[in-house]
């Protein structure tokens, strides 16, 4: 099992390094968006532009807006397993989160065997053959001014969903640790979890909390009353 965990501790460093390196291209994200808001905004810019392309035949504002969803792109399939693992991802709980951290654990562990990693098989397969029917057919942009060799900006498909499956699996190798393991190997894979919603009894002491605090409301409320009408008796 302290194998097994291992390999899950390789896999998570690896999605997560490469989540988090990939970030810093919003950077450029950023800048690439607001030089090319500029430079149409702006006259003189605009129509240094305008002859640049005419005595050219290269449009800077359409490679301009190819590179933003090409950075776009990669950011988003390149941090999948990063934000799997940071539990980042938007999760539509009604029961799962209430329940005890094992049961947890459980839903977790089926729902990876049976929908996640098939999933992810199938995407990087899928994704792979367009990747290779695009790079065969010399696939470039959809205007003829605009970045070519649209199979490398593909490719980010095939990588985001191999990274996203090694995280996955890190969590899956981590949550047999966690659910079949001995005591030591438990704690272990706990350290590396979570994809644990807060705590059940947190939940429920907040709810308890909610309800007395309603309750003082009506009773503050219905004592108000109660002095209003006393008032108007007299």
């Amino acid at each position: 099992m302290g194998s097994l965990l291992n390999v899950a501790r390789w896999m998570d460093g690896a999605a997560r390094w490469v989540g988090k390196t990939i970030g810093w291209i919003m950077l450029p994200l950023i800048f690439v968006i607001m030089f090319d808001v500029i430079m149409r905004k702006l006259d003189f810019t605009r129509l240094y532009f305008a002859e640049y392309t005419a005595s050219s035949g290269v449009s800077v504002s359409t490679i301009l807006q190819d590179l933003e969803w090409h950075f776009h792109g990669a950011l988003l399939m390149l941090t999948f397993g990063f934000g799997y693992l940071a539990n980042a991802h938007v999760r539509v709980d009604i029961f799962r989160e209430m329940l005890a951290r094992r049961r947890q654990a459980w839903v977790e562990f089926f729902g990876l065997i049976i929908l996640g990693v098939p999933f992810l098989t199938l995407m990087i397969i899928y994704s792979f053959d367009l990747t290779w029917i695009s790079y065969g057919q010399g696939e470039g942009s959809e205007s003829l001014t605009g970045i070519g060799q649209r199979w490398f900006i593909k490719s980010m498909m095939v990588i985001g969903f191999g990274f996203a499956m090694l995280a996955v699996l890190a969590t899956l190798f981590r949550l047999t640790g966690f659910l079949f393991g001995s005591a030591r190997d438990q704690e272990e894979a706990l350290d590396g979890l979570e994809i644990f919603a807060d705590d059940h009894q947190a939940l429920e002491a907040a709810r308890l909390e909610a309800e007395r605090l309603l309750r003082e409301t009506e009773e503050q409320e219905r004592a108000l009353r109660e002095r209003a009408l006393q008032k108007e008796g007299r």
